[in-house]
């Protein structure tokens, strides 16, 4: 009767860890969740003003509606989801969400890369590495996006179209972090139901 008391209070003692580690997971995503969201008002806050200040420095017919190109193309952006599988069965599957921008894919990190028709191995050493040559590429296309503005984009029209990007990052933190938040919840209410 000894050892079937003891094996019932080891199971109860990893449980209460358990439930102890989905509490702690739940809480800091939660933190990181509300911080997130300041982080992304202030950040949104910081692309409205340097865009209002721009129209106002440029006047309205500059920086207005009219001057978007209402053609489709492709979008500069995009959200990549993959869906990881949890290897205990408790566990939920968890969406983790990936920002690529400018039309950067997760699968360019090849050492094959060609920069201006040669792999690295042919290149010299005054030709630009991949690394530069695709920041030169991002650089590039943000700076077509704000040509329909004019040659000369003020500075604070730059500034805002920054503010308006590290607010995307921020909403795809978010969005993990609110995945994170649900997986902990699930895992908490799973340890509910065994106890």
């Amino acid at each position: 009767m000894g050892t079937t008391a003891a094996a019932g209070t080891e199971g109860r003692g990893e449980a209460v860890g358990e439930e102890d580690g989905a509490i702690l997971q739940l809480l800091d995503s939660l933190d990181g969740y509300i911080s997130l969201m300041g982080s992304l008002s202030s950040s949104l806050r910081q692309g409205w003003l340097e865009l209002s200040s721009a129209r106002h420095s440029m006047g309205n017919s500059r920086i207005s509606s009219v001057l978007f190109d209402m053609k489709p193309h492709s979008s500069a952006t995009t959200v990549d989801l993959t869906v990881s599988t949890a290897s205990d069965a408790d566990q939920a599957t968890q969406p983790h969400f990936s920002l690529l921008k400018w039309g950067s894919r997760g699968d360019e990190k090849s050492p094959s890369v060609e920069v201006d028709g040669k792999t690295p191995s042919q290149a010299s050493s005054s030709t630009i590495y991949p690394a530069v040559a695709a920041d030169n590429q991002v650089r590039k296309k943000r700076s077509k996006a704000l040509s329909m503005f004019g040659a000369l984009v003020p500075p604070k029209l730059r500034v805002a179209q920054g503010s308006f990007e590290t607010s995307l990052e921020a909403i795809i933190e978010i969005a993990n972090t609110r995945s994170t938040i649900l997986s902990a919840l699930g895992r908490l209410q799973t340890v509910d139901l065994r106890s």
